[in-house]
């Protein structure tokens, strides 16, 4: 049987709701059966029918929707749910969900605030259930092969990382036009304390830790808003120390006109360096000191166990954005059903992004907006 979703936002005009659908549903092995698609119950409503859903299981509220389902039989209530929200809601969903015996899949930043994560953190554990974060570009397999070779050894020890994430979609004030994407992250009660950084400057954190197995212990940061009447941040640059000694630099902006979703790794080590591009996910090069670099391709058989798990085609047949998120999705619904039937996780399903990702990404945000403030050169990190 199919694990059976339920979804918190994603209405008509959402980008990511759609996205999380098409992962959610690329590897058959997830049903949306049930949502709040907006918190306007008619547009709700209005999405559900044109994603084909049972007039009955389309729900005004997350709180109806939970309240409903709760009542349902266990076979046929939905078994997690996946939120798609702006951030302000990304707590008190999933607390919600959880309290209502589901488990949560979760669009990043967690929740507003450090607070409010590690509250969540709490629910979590008290509840057994399970709880994922969406962060995608893990899902990628030459992400996970970059991994492997790190903690191999293969580089040494790493002297320094370089992540990047430049956008340039918000270099004007696209949220006065009434874009939909725009404005709820430009406002500070619906996206929080930072605009650039929390939405995507995370996931440049979150991708530097995830390859290294580092953790970042100081910072400092600058974050500046350009845009003129704009009230949070939309471009951001941090100095990093890395436990064990390592140094780094993190640079995430939205107003870089011409760049497109610029993600991009370099991690250098005392006997060679990698670095990987999210806009070319199937190419991971290695470099040398004393040989030719080395280019490596998705689908290709030398790969790792952990690139392998999350490859879908043979050499050639390109891989991207949607099947990295589609990993995530295929890797939860494995420990959906691992949970329901009294078995261990698979491997695969461990290695996803969780509650601790969520409360050090949240952590790792409020320090960052700390030391911009600050007038101290270097600001202490810990949660």
């Amino acid at each position: 049987m199919k694990i059976r979703m339920g979804m918190i936002g994603g209405g008509q005009g959402a980008f990511i709701g759609a996205v999380h659908r098409m992962a959610a549903a690329l590897d058959g092995q997830i049903e949306l059966v049930a949502g709040a698609f907006s918190s306007d119950a008619a547009r709700s409503k209005a999405t559900g029918r044109e994603l084909f859903l049972a007039e009955d299981r389309c729900y005004g509220s997350y709180e109806e929707m939970f309240e409903a389902e709760a009542q349902l039989p266990a076979d046929h209530r939905i078994e997690f749910a996946a939120i798609v929200t702006p951030n302000f809601l990304h707590f008190p969903v999933a607390k919600s969900a959880l309290e209502h015996g589901f488990h949560v899949l979760s669009d990043k930043p967690a929740t507003l605030d450090l607070a409010e994560a590690k509250e969540l953190a709490k629910i979590v554990a008290r509840t057994g259930l399970l709880y994922g974060l969406t962060h995608n570009y893990t899902g990628y397999p030459l992400v996970k092969e970059a991994r492997d070779i790190v903690r191999s050894g293969r580089l040494g020890a790493i002297r320094k990382v370089i992540v990047e994430y430049p956008q340039g979609w918000l270099a004007q004030r696209l949220e006065d036009s009434g874009q939909k994407q725009a404005d709820w992250r430009t406002d500070p009660k619906r996206a929080g304390i930072t605009c650039c950084f929390g939405d995507i400057g995370t996931h440049a954190e979150n991708l530097a830790e995830y390859v290294t197995g580092l953790k970042i212990e100081a910072l400092c940061a600058d974050l500046t808003t350009f845009v003129p009447g704009r009230v949070l941040d939309d471009d951001a640059n941090v100095l990093l120390r890395f436990h064990g000694g390592a140094k780094g630099i993190l640079h995430a902006s939205q107003i870089s006109i011409g760049e497109e979703n610029g993600l991009n790794l370099r991690v250098h080590g005392e006997k060679g360096s990698l670095a990987w591009r999210q806009e070319e996910p199937n190419t991971l090069v290695l470099r040398w000191p004393d040989r030719p670099r080395e280019v490596v391709r998705a689908g290709n058989a030398s790969l790792g166990a952990a690139a392998k798990a999350n490859t879908r085609l043979p050499m050639g047949h390109p891989e991207g954005f949607l099947e990295a998120f589609a990993n995530l999705y295929r890797h939860f619904a494995a420990a959906v059903r691992a949970r329901k039937e009294g078995k261990p996780l698979p491997a695969a399903s461990l290695d996803l992004p969780g509650i601790d990702d969520a409360v050090r990404g949240m952590a790792f945000i409020e320090a960052v907006v700390a030391s911009s403030r600050s007038g101290e050169k270097w600001y202490p990190f810990s949660y």
